[in-house]
This record gives C-alpha cells, structure tokens and sequence, in this order.
C-alpha cells in the first residue's frame, strides 16, 4: 500500500477564516505526486491542547507522516516546535549554533526594512525559535523560522512530524529539503505512483451524472471518484493507482458516450482552454466589462504570458464611459439601457475597435444587491463575444450575492470565449 499522511494547519486566523488555508491543498497535492495519500487535513487555532489532539487523532489513523504548517513565529502563540516535541516524547532545548544563524537572518531583515525593535525582545524572539526536539534534523530557514523533522518517539512506534513555517512561499521554499530530509525520504521510499485525472462537463447536471456512474460501477473498480459542481461546471476527479487506468479509460469513455454533448475538457480547466485557444490560433481579444468590474480581464491575465493574447480591458461603468471610450451609441443606450444585449454587443464591438484586437467581450448587468427593476431585476446580465468570424449573446437572470452573480458572469464569459473559439459544448 502507498504510506498515507496527514496534514495539520495551525492559526487561529486560519481557522476563524480571516486567513484562507493556502498550506493544506498544496501540501495534499505535493504528497499526491510523490505517491503518498491524505486522509485528513485538520485546522487547528493556537492552543496547544487542540495541536496535541489533533496530533494524537492524526497519530491513532497509522500515518506514517504527519505535517504541520504555522507556529514557529518568535511570539508566545508559536508553539508548534514545543508541543511536537513533546508528543513525540523529544524534549526541546536551545541549539546554540542555529540561534546564530537565525540572528543573523534577523539582523540582515531588521537592516534592509528599517526595522527598529527592543534586542532584548528579539533576543528571546530568536532563541525561541531556536529551540530544537531532541534527534530532530533542522531544515534551514527561508524566512526566519527554521522547519523540523522529527522522529517517533525512541522507545516507540509512531509517525515522522515534519514541521514546517506558515507562510506559504517559506513552506514551498523549504518543501525540496522538508523531501529530501532522510526520515521523510524513507517514507516516501515505500510510495507508489498515484494518478489523479479530470474530466469537465458543462450543463449536466450531479443527478444525471449519479445515475451514470451507479451503472458504470462495475466498470470502474479501483478508482476513487469524486465530483464537484461550481458555477454549472461538473469536475469528475479520479484517483487511482497505475494498473487501474483501463478503469480511467473506461470512464472517460463512458462519459462521453453518456455526456458528450456537454464534456469539454479530459483535463485543462476552462482558464487554460481558451488560453490554449488564443495561442493556437494566434487570435487577441480585448474586454468592455461594466457590472463584472474587470474581474474578466484579471482571469485573462492571471496567466503568465497572457501578454501575448490580451491586449487590454476597459472597465465602463458610467454611461458617458461606454460612450466615449468604447463607442456605444448614445440612441443604443437611451433606446435599450445600459443593461441590454444591444449595449452588451456594442462593448464587444467596441473593444475589439479600440484595441485592435480579433476577439471581443462585453459584459453589462445589474450586480446588487440594489438598481434591479421589475422588468430588469438584480442578476440581470447581457453578455457578447464577438470574434473573427462569429458571435455569441447570452442574457443571464442569475442568482446570489453581487459576488456570486459577478464571478457567475466571468465564467459563463469564459464559456462563450471557449465556445467562439473551440466550439463543444454551448454556453
């Protein structure tokens, strides 16, 4: 069997949500590609008690790795490297020479940020992180906090913990030493490789998907299968070991024997496809984007060497702006409204005038969560793609919070992007 691993995140501002966990999915995945399983991924604030539970839980379920993430800050609520030790019967002391180079880290931050601090205070600040389980390996710091292995304890069975800092760019600095550690690369000596594919559906909807994969059941023995519906987009995930891909195979052939009409991707997500798209064909688009807010021009954009393809956006929310920078007639808006097809081809049309470019967007709706009508009630949105040599229109009546009604605009955008360049299934 591959080893198994589980993953505690600490912070109480993870856990209260004023901090989004970046360290668990990315740490799941990692282990995911070196062949090792998660089962669990706990979230914990900053009390010691709670770590030791959550360390005793993940300990009880046989892991072989357990990873913590946060806590090893110079404040009185990083305690991570304490507790660890502790539960894994290592005692910690001060490792002088590690407090050295962690002061000299500390001197180099202080002197290039202008930082101005009590050296009394920082001297204790960095002693404490200093403090080292007994038999741990010290994994050198990215930031200021050094990462730990440590073993089981010495007169017993156990997991290996690896410690690592909180912030996400020191967590994935120190991740290719955390792997190459010798107890975590023992572990990971007894992994096998583990696959994880994707197909995407566009308008089918989870019962009808159900209904399908009951049948296919005997099919598809040795795969793990999980779907996920978000904004009208169905992502089938599949995971499973080498000598279960003609099960894979299987599924992705019976869905689209089953669902073809709506399968638009065996991988690449929707981003990534019309990004694909533009590149292939050599094709450029432009965005006019009025209730979305350039939300539709940042996607495009997210995407290193986007410069390639997207040459611009204009964000027009003013009438006297979708007039005069993207050209929408006055009699067009005063006949229809700002919030009309007619309008929303017009910020196509105009985008792609005023930068040159083949493709262009526009989008125009009433977000929220006030300025809906009887006749033009919030989440009413018009959008168009118009492209080299065809044209897309979409009026929308769409649900939720003006968050939730402008990302829904962004996607279904995306989705008629795919279309007008792709074809497959229709928005």
């Amino acid at each position: 069997m591959t080893p198994r691993a589980g993953i505690v995140v600490t912070g109480t501002e993870v856990l209260t949500g004023r901090v989004a966990d970046a360290n668990g999915p990315w740490l799941a995945e990692q282990l995911r590609r070196l062949g090792v399983d998660v089962g669990h991924v706990v979230v914990v604030g900053d009390r010691p008690d709670d770590l030791r539970a959550a360390l005793g839980f993940l300990a009880s379920t046989g892991v072989a790795l357990v990873i913590t993430t946060g806590g090893l800050g110079p404040t009185a609520d990083d305690l991570t490297a304490e507790v660890v030790g502790g539960f894994q019967g290592r005692p910690s002391a001060v490792d002088p020479a590690l407090e050295q180079r962690i002061a000299a880290v500390v001197e180099r931050l202080s002197a290039r940020r202008g930082w101005r601090s009590d050296p009394a205070a920082t001297a204790a600040g960095v002693r404490k992180q200093a403090l080292v389980p007994a038999g741990a390996a010290v994994l050198e710091p990215v930031g200021t906090a050094p990462g730990l292995v440590v073993p089981p304890p010495e007169a017993g069975a156990g997991p290996v913990v690896l410690v690592l800092p909180g912030p996400p760019a020191e967590l994935r600095g120190m991740w290719p030493a955390a792997v190459a550690a010798e107890p975590v690369h023992r572990v990971l000596a007894g992994a096998s490789e583990l696959r994880q594919e994707t197909v995407r559906l566009w308008g089918t909807l989870e019962a009808q998907l159900a209904v399908t994969l009951r049948e296919a059941e005997p099919e598809l023995a040795g795969l793990e299968i999980t779907t996920c519906l978000r904004e009208g987009e169905l992502e089938i995930v599949s995971r499973f070991a080498p000598e279960s891909q003609p099960a894979h195979d299987r599924l992705v052939a019976v869905l689209r024997e089953r669902h073809g009409e709506t399968l638009f991707s065996t991988g690449p997500g929707l981003d990534e496809l019309v990004a694909g798209a533009l590149v292939e064909r050599g094709l450029t688009v432009a965005t006019a984007e009025s209730c979305t807010g350039g939300l539709l021009a940042a996607r495009l954009t997210a995407r290193a060497g986007s410069s390639a393809y997207v040459l611009g956006g204009v964000t027009a929310y003013a009438d006297a702006a979708k007039r005069d920078l993207l050209g929408v007639p006055a009699g067009l808006l005063a006949a229809h409204g700002a919030v009309s097809a007619e309008v929303a081809g017009a910020l196509a049309d105009g985008a792609r005038e005023r930068f040159g470019a083949d493709v262009g967007v526009g989008i125009t709706g009433i977000a929220g969560p006030g300025g809906g009508t009887a006749e033009k009630p919030v989440g009413t949105v018009h959008l168009c793609v118009a492209g080299p040599d065809t044209r897309e229109s979409r009026a929308l009546r769409l649900p939720g919070s003006r968050t939730a009604v402008r990302d829904r605009s962004v996607t279904m955008a995306l989705h008629l992007l795919r279309q007008v360049l792709l074809g497959g299934p229709p928005a």
